[in-house]
């Protein structure tokens, strides 16, 4: 049975992963230990459910690290920092908040540390343990409705005030678009950039650059035509998925926030009436159940999960970023050594 440390008690780590992770331990109590769960951050007071730890070291003296799954919900900014600290203390089992890396220079550093330490990372896109994921996938591999030709994913919010307060995050590209990211590639596989575009976050006079919006075009290797779509200026929530197949549209609606864990899908064929199916979708919940379902089990008995279409993923965020704003990036050739090397963030 698996401790848990939680490292970073901002919203992601405080506001999702801790409760989501007591329903998990309610349903499936014999795969956690018994005890409270851990939670180190310096700039948050105390947690209601959550044994505030000094330090990273503190908790190791505390819960075997080997025994421990360690939440990783800091800003994407200092990960690598945190994952190298870690490693260090003897904690192996690591879940990471999305998106893995920023850039390929952080990916590779993660696939150095990944290698030198033995480090089985998880990234924490629920979207990938959503029924409605499974759901569409299910329909995409059983072909009962032809072959896949085109997938649009829109995801809205208003994000203003977190914006303004959690800089973390370089453009909106980093924020709601890697969970787009991680169904896609799976439905479709890998996939090139074709376009991108960010717009700019403007409120009350201020001016955030690329945080206003993203859109990508991608182009499967399968022949698949995939859209992007992402406004953090929007006036309403809205998580939909559309997937275009010879005989039939999907349109699925993911939940908006977690106090409706309800998913919604719509099958529309040529000349019927559509179909529509209303059905509970807790996905964060299911995720961090099946992760501490395949940490349970001994090293070699593990699968390396899915940890490939995030490697691609960031690829995906790379190359969009790069073409919106060029500068910021090493040259091509440099850019081409770093993709090699990342390769091994799945090898090792």
């Amino acid at each position: 049975m698996l401790h848990t440390l939680i490292v970073g008690l901002g919203r992601s780590g405080r506001g999702l992963h801790a409760p989501s992770l007591a329903k998990a331990r309610a349903a499936a109590p014999g795969l956690f230990a018994a005890g409270p769960v851990m939670g180190h951050d310096p700039r948050v007071g105390e947690v209601d459910g959550i044994r505030k730890v000094a330090s990273l070291e503190d908790a190791a003296r505390r819960r075997p690290p080997r025994d421990t799954v360690v939440h990783l919900c800091t800003p994407p900014h200092l990960r690598v920092r945190a994952l190298e600290r870690l490693a260090g203390l003897g904690y192996r089992r690591i879940i990471v908040e999305k998106p893995l890396a920023l850039d390929l220079m952080e990916l590779a550093a993660i696939a150095r540390l990944r290698r030198r330490w033995g480090l089985d990372l998880t990234v924490a896109t629920p979207w990938s343990a959503s029924t409605l994921s499974a759901r569409l996938l299910a329909v995409r591999r059983s072909g009962a409705f032809g072959s896949l030709r085109a997938a649009t994913v829109l995801q809205h919010k208003p994000r203003f005030t977190r914006t303004l307060e959690s800089p973390g995050h370089p453009t909106a590209f980093d924020i709601e678009v890697p969970h787009a990211l991680a169904v896609v590639v799976t439905l479709a596989g890998g996939a090139d950039v074709a376009a991108a575009e960010l717009d700019d976050m403007v409120l009350d006079g201020t001016r955030l650059p690329g945080m206003g919006g993203a859109r990508m075009d991608l182009v499967h290797h399968t022949g698949v035509l995939t859209r992007l779509e992402s406004d953090l200026t929007a006036p309403l929530r809205e998580r939909r998925i559309v997937l275009e197949f010879d005989e039939a549209v999907l349109t699925g609606h993911y939940p908006c926030s977690e106090t409706d864990h309800t998913a919604q899908l719509s099958v529309a064929l040529p000349g019927r009436e559509a179909t529509r199916s209303v059905f509970p979708d807790d996905a964060l919940t299911a995720f961090l159940r099946s992760c501490y379902t395949r940490y349970s089990r001994p090293w070699g008995d593990r699968d390396r999960g899915d940890l490939p279409v995030h490697v691609e993923a960031v690829r995906l965020l790379v190359e969009a970023k790069r073409l919106c704003s060029p500068d910021p990036y090493p040259p091509y050739t440099e850019r081409r050594e770093v993709a090699g090397e990342v390769d091994s963030v799945v090898g090792a």
